[in-house]
């Protein structure tokens, strides 16, 4: 099935509540060698102005990827996942994400198109806080490999 490019502009529903524990953010930390105390320890965070240990900054790609998957699952969409490589992440971050927090995302779909005989998929997770304060943007682009 080829990329559905009628997708963009789609908006998916929100996704969680995403509750973010110390172990979490110690076991990410750890996964990709972010050393700093206050990724671990409640007291070196609150030394830096937080009130529980904060998360590294690429962290909020394993909620944005759980948001992701409401399309890149949905058969509709066209996206074969054997095929999917990565192109691009970038985070926008309005405030760190720390221990305690519970969290929602919201999936929009920015950008569906053909490229090259391959589909290129761009989209945008906006995480707020229980509040529905602003957290993190997360933005993504994944390229759908096409048959060669």
């Amino acid at each position: 099935m080829a990329l559905n490019t009628d997708f963009a502009g789609r908006e998916y529903p929100p996704a969680g509540p995403f509750p973010v524990s110390r172990e979490e953010i110690a076991d990410f930390a750890a996964a990709v060698g972010a050393t700093a105390a206050a990724h671990r320890d409640p007291a070196a965070a609150q030394a830096l102005g937080h009130r529980d240990v904060v998360a590294p900054p690429t962290f909020a790609v394993r909620l944005a990827q759980r948001c992701e998957a409401q399309l890149v699952q949905d058969p509709e969409a066209g996206i074969d996942f054997t095929r999917v490589v990565h192109g691009e992440e970038g985070f926008t971050h309005h405030r760190p994400i720390v221990a305690g927090d519970v969290l929602t995302g919201v999936l929009h779909v920015d950008r569906m198109r053909e490229a090259g005989g391959h589909g290129m998929v761009s989209t945008r997770v906006e995480l707020t806080d229980d509040g529905g304060r602003p957290v993190t943007t997360v933005t993504s682009t994944i390229v759908v490999r096409g048959e060669s």
